[in-house]
């Protein structure tokens, strides 16, 4: 190329950088609108019900199941980033509520505990109510998500009784070979016999958050006499079908592998916290090739066939997770419930949300509801950036149990949820007058 060419040629570079230059903050900026789906329209919860007398109450009184959920602008419609941040900080300016922890022994050795948070004020039906409360996979009263929402309950006039898991707390032993799995209610159900028997005039709201839903619903299927003394129950952000969940954790999509593995990591490192309890000489269930095989794990599903499944003497993981699933139990629950989901929810594949739409439409005591946005327990709430320390999460399941709590203190006093000593009331009031509906 002579001079004449290269002088023709040389102003036409910086207008060319500049065009690439041009294209590169383009392409960020549709990944970050893509990544961060903020395209994504805000929307209320998708309520799937039967129409009866309690659901149109409940619609009625308990306005966040049909108002718009609003996440954080920036990065509250990314299921990710809602899901990260909850693992991650739980909450933001978490509370520190003051409470009191039980220990009761189990039949087989083990040492269940719980933390009891006394209401801090009346509830506004003036009944004493009592949440029990059972939290995440591996989790316990002192996660941050946790003290949120008893300090939200407990200002509401909500008595809290919350389980830590079997082995998850940091500063506590088992005193068995056998920690917490998926579907056993053992702990679960001692915590709530003794709050029945401690405190015999208390009206109980069941709240379970993910693993924790799984076994409140079971809990309260596996037998009838469970529901006594049961105003309502809230499941947040289950999976219903553990054998599902498990095909669906080995796929890619959302992350979903990752996820699973991160999952399975946090597990294994909570059961080696106990090795000396678990694989001592005194545990029949466990052995040196177990162990092995849990240090080469890299899915939850490799640690329940090696590990978890056999301190409840299932032969295999299929039958584990068939026999601990709620997806057995629920059909036969008569209290309301309020199961919660998110469809950006990484964990809970799409199909999974079949299962409660189905119960929703098909029971009348169920009421479905399904958020655009929210995560894996997120659910966050904001303006641009900082997220609210109290999230959509905690004020919609406080907001559906005192709907539930003024439901039935408007109901005739036979018809009410009481111990057998406090029922009464004229038959007019009982309605069996000839007005009744």
């Amino acid at each position: 190329m002579d001079d004449s060419e290269l002088n023709t040629f040389g102003p036409e570079l910086p207008a060319m950088f500049d065009g690439v230059k041009l294209a590169a903050v383009a392409t960020v900026l549709y990944v970050i609108v893509r990544c961060l789906n903020l395209k994504s329209a805000t929307a209320a919860p998708e309520v799937t019900h039967q129409d009866t007398a309690l659901s149109r109450y409940l619609l009625k009184t308990c306005p966040l199941l049909t108002k718009e959920y609003i996440p954080p602008l920036l990065w509250g419609k990314s299921g990710h980033l809602q899901t990260v941040l909850y693992g991650k900080m739980g909450r933001v300016n978490t509370p520190t509520p003051c409470g009191v922890r039980k220990f009761l022994p189990m039949p087989d050795g083990a040492t269940a505990t719980f933390d009891v948070f006394e209401a801090l004020g009346d509830h506004s039906t003036g009944d004493d109510i009592t949440m029990v409360i059972c939290p995440g996979i591996g989790n316990h009263s002192e996660k941050n998500y946790i003290r949120t929402f008893v300090d939200h309950s407990q200002r509401q006039g909500y008595r809290c009784a919350v389980l830590n898991h079997l082995g998850a707390l940091p500063d506590v032993e088992l005193t068995s070979p056998r920690m917490f799995t998926y579907g056993c209610t053992w702990e679960f159900a001692a915590m709530v016999g003794f709050i029945k028997r401690a405190l015999p005039d208390t009206l109980l709201v069941v709240v379970g958050f993910s693993l924790g839903g799984n076994i409140v619903l079971k809990y309260l299927g596996e037998n009838r006499s469970n529901q006594e003394r049961v105003l309502c129950c809230v499941s947040v952000c289950q999976g219903y079908n553990a054998l599902r969940v498990q095909e669906t954790f080995l796929q890619w999509d959302q992350c979903r592998r990752l996820y699973n593995f991160l999952l399975a990591e946090n597990m294994r490192k909570l059961i080696l916290s106990h090795r000396s309890t678990l694989f001592g000489v005194n545990s029949s269930a466990l052995d040196d090739g177990d162990l092995s095989r849990l240090y080469a794990a890299t899915s939850l599903m490799q640690i329940d066939d090696s590990i978890m499944r056999k301190f409840h003497g299932y032969s295999t993981a299929k039958e584990y997770y068939e026999k601990d699933s709620c997806v057995q139990y629920i059909h036969n629950i008569t209290v309301p419930l309020l199961l919660l989901n998110s469809s950006d929810d990484p964990l809970v594949h799409p199909s999974l949300l079949a299962i409660p739409r189905s119960f929703a439409e098909k029971m009348p005591n169920v009421m479905f509801a399904l958020t655009q946005h929210g995560g894996h327990l997120g659910f966050f709430e904001g303006a641009v950036l900082l997220p609210q320390p109290l999230t959509w999460m905690d004020k919609v399941v406080v907001g559906y149990a005192d709907a539930l709590c003024h439901w039935e203190r408007q109901r005739p006093p036979c018809q009410r949820i009481r111990p057998p000593h406090t029922h009464s009331g004229t038959p007019q009031e009982c309605g069996y007058g000839k007005d009744a509906e």
